[in-house]
């Protein structure tokens, strides 16, 4: 039940989102997210930090999966434009990117030298699977805030099977529909 407030006060308004909150979002999310940063990115930047709602997560996720470059890299840029313009993305960016391009440096100097051990492998392998648990899960929570839209679904449900079972080209399936895709939410969303 919402409070209701004097009318003669201010509304207040959420706090906004300021360089140093997308420095230090990005540099922590880019730090913590070995084997994929989208599960991570969705829960800081939807649950923890509420800089976007479910919805605009995944539809602004879907715009950052179809432009060339890693899909976290891309989002992490178009979050720090929307707060920040230009400063925020270049910000956001150089904060995901760069700490995690030191600890990669040093990891792959120590693998090289160790990469014949067979625990070495075991570990690798182990992690591979791991990914996969975080990629489905994520999956799942991306495809919630489609569930009122059956157009939507459908079309989620086609680029799998498409991608996936038929083994499609990325690019092609993308480019066919990514305009049907747009028609059908331009006529159902209104």
């Amino acid at each position: 039940m919402k409070a209701e407030s004097d009318p003669g006060s201010p509304t207040p308004s959420p706090s906004p989102v300021r360089l140093r909150d997308l420095f230090v979002g990005f540099l922590g999310l880019g730090l913590t997210s070995f084997g994929g940063a989208l599960p991570l990115a969705r829960r800081g930047i939807v649950e923890r930090r509420g800089w976007l709602s479910a919805e605009e997560f995944t539809e602004l996720l879907g715009l950052c999966q179809f432009l060339p470059g890693g899909n976290v890299m891309n989002l992490s840029a178009a979050i720090g434009m929307r707060f920040c313009g230009v400063t925020g993305a270049c910000v956001a960016l150089l904060a995901f990117v760069g700490g995690p391009a030191l600890v990669v440096v040093g990891l792959g100097v120590i693998y090289e030298r160790t990469q014949d051990s067979p625990h070495v492998r075991h570990f690798f392998a182990g992690l591979g699977a791991a990914a996969a648990g975080l990629l489905i899960a994520t999956t799942i929570k991306l495809a919630q805030p489609l569930r009122g839209r059956p157009a939507a679904l459908f079309i989620m449900l086609i680029a799998c099977l498409a991608i996936a079972v038929l083994r499609a080209p990325l690019v092609p399936t993308m480019l066919i529909l990514t305009p049907i895709s747009i028609f059908i939410a331009s006529r159902t969303l209104r």
